[in-house]
């Protein structure tokens, strides 16, 4: 009963009349403000007891506490990239902090892996940068502010560049696969069987059902299909099937050919003609007939009484400017 004293005194209060209950609120407001100021400021900012966790009482208090819980998010962020391998004495961070432990993971990766998982992303990165500066180039010319290319060749060229990008990446999701293979033949952390062979040969399969796409289609799919083995690998991690720095290693190339992709994607969508790179060939036609009424005539017949001819071998200049010929068969004057 004892707990439901605080219910039974505030029934009568509440049956009571309107007056009487805002005399009541009066007082109390009265009480609150006959405290001291700093009383004041450490009951309207106390802790709450539901959280536990202790109030602001300033705003450089305030931004502290900010501080603190971005630190802490950011510290979670890095366990959990981490595969939870910062447990591990041999990784064992020297101050619990984001850069503390990238630095401690990171520090375990042997150079070699890292010097060629970089060296593996350049002509991702390369490709990218072309297809962005082709579909420039192509919306240019299909816009007709570059003439010096024709819309339709500036396409195909674009087209191959996205068809070299997906190709490398179905190459460089399908290795990253196969990576899980080498694992289970060299029975690092056990032998796992079906299990680790068909997360191993899942990448191969939706990385070469993607080159049957259209580019920026297989782009978007590749895209899913690198997160999601990241995320398996960081599973992987986890559970001891893989080196304690791989989940870590994973993410960070992950992140470089994700943000290839995003700019491919980006740069065909907004330089690109048609929101990508394809045009129908009725619209070929029509740029390529405005292109020619404002163009200057480079070659062609010219009306009028005068006309170029090459000079033989008894002239004395390779071209001869002379008078034509008249209908009635008489000779140049």
């Amino acid at each position: 009963m004892n707990s439901f004293r605080p219910l039974s005194r505030s029934a009568p209060l509440r049956n009571a009349p309107l007056a009487l209950r805002f005399s009541s609120h009066s007082q109390n407001a009265s009480r609150f403000a006959a405290l001291p100021a700093a009383l004041q400021v450490h009951a309207r900012f106390a802790a709450s007891s539901v959280s536990g966790r202790p109030g602001s009482q300033t705003l450089d208090h305030a931004k502290l506490n900010v501080k603190e819980e971005v630190g802490n998010s950011l510290t979670d962020w890095a366990r959990s990239i981490a595969g939870g391998v910062f447990t591990v004495d041999s990784v064992k961070p020297a101050k619990d902090s984001f850069v503390g432990i990238t630095s401690a993971v990171a520090t375990t990766v042997p150079t070699s892996y890292l010097v060629m998982g970089l060296a593996g992303g350049l002509p991702y990165i390369a490709s990218s940068g072309t297809t962005i500066y082709l579909a420039h180039q192509a919306g240019m010319a299909a816009m007709g502010t570059a003439t010096n290319i024709d819309p339709g060749v500036a396409l195909t060229i674009l087209d191959q560049a996205l068809n070299f990008q997906v190709t490398y990446g179905a190459v460089l999701l399908s290795f990253l696969g196969a990576l899980h293979w080498g694992m289970e033949f060299a029975g690092l952390g056990g032998h796992k069987g079906y299990s680790r062979l068909f997360l191993g040969v899942s990448p191969a399969v939706l990385a070469w059902s993607t080159i049957t796409l259209q580019p920026t289609s297989a782009l978007l799919c590749q895209w899913l299909g690198f997160t999601a083995l990241w995320y398996a690998d960081n599973m992987a991690t986890s559970a001891g099937w893989t080196p304690k720095w791989y989940s870590q290693y994973r993410f960070y190339l992950s992140i470089l050919v994700g943000t290839c992709i995003i700019g491919s994607l980006a740069g065909t969508s907004y330089w690109g003609p048609v929101a990508g790179h394809g045009l129908f060939t009725h619209d070929l036609n029509t740029i390529r007939a405005e292109r020619k009424q404002s163009k200057l005539e480079r070659a062609g017949v010219i009306g009028g009484d005068i006309e170029a001819v090459e000079g033989g071998e008894a002239s004395d200049s390779y071209v001869m400017i002379r008078r034509k010929n008249n209908k009635n068969g008489g000779g140049p004057s």
